[in-house]
């Protein structure tokens, strides 16, 4: 994990971003989807650090309407930034997958809810 990438705006974890190596981060200007996406744009014109301080969360920005990205947010909004990332490094260490190979789909998207992605994310896998 790449902590210092930090999350995006919209709640996903730049730090385990595989799409682009370079990149620094969303937040740090590195989103290769900024000139169209939605929370990029309303969060920089809003000055917040992310969807989780907008009084208006969750709204209907296309990328809040996948199951990761909004209990990130949530989870974030819970708990802070820091204890995300805290939880997302440990559950990698321990062979939590945020990614598959070759897609953005990973265990975070496949639970039944937000309440589940929040047991994955404080508790691991249940083996």
């Amino acid at each position: 994990m790449k902590r210092e990438r930090g999350m995006a705006y919209c709640g996903l974890a730049c730090g385990l971003c595989e799409s682009s190596p370079e990149c620094p981060g969303c937040r740090q200007g590195g989103c290769l989807e900024k000139e169209t996406c939605k929370n990029y744009r309303c969060c920089r014109e809003r000055g917040l650090a992310g969807c989780w301080e907008c009084p208006e969360f969750p709204c209907e920005a296309p990328m809040l309407q996948k199951l990761k990205p909004r209990a990130f947010c949530a989870f974030i909004r819970t708990y802070g930034e820091e204890r995300l990332l805290d939880c997302l490094e440990h559950n990698e260490r321990q062979g939590v997958v945020y990614h598959e190979p070759g897609t953005v789909v990973g265990e975070y998207d496949t639970q039944p809810g937000e309440d589940a992605v929040f047991r994955l994310l404080l508790q691991g896998r249940e083996e």
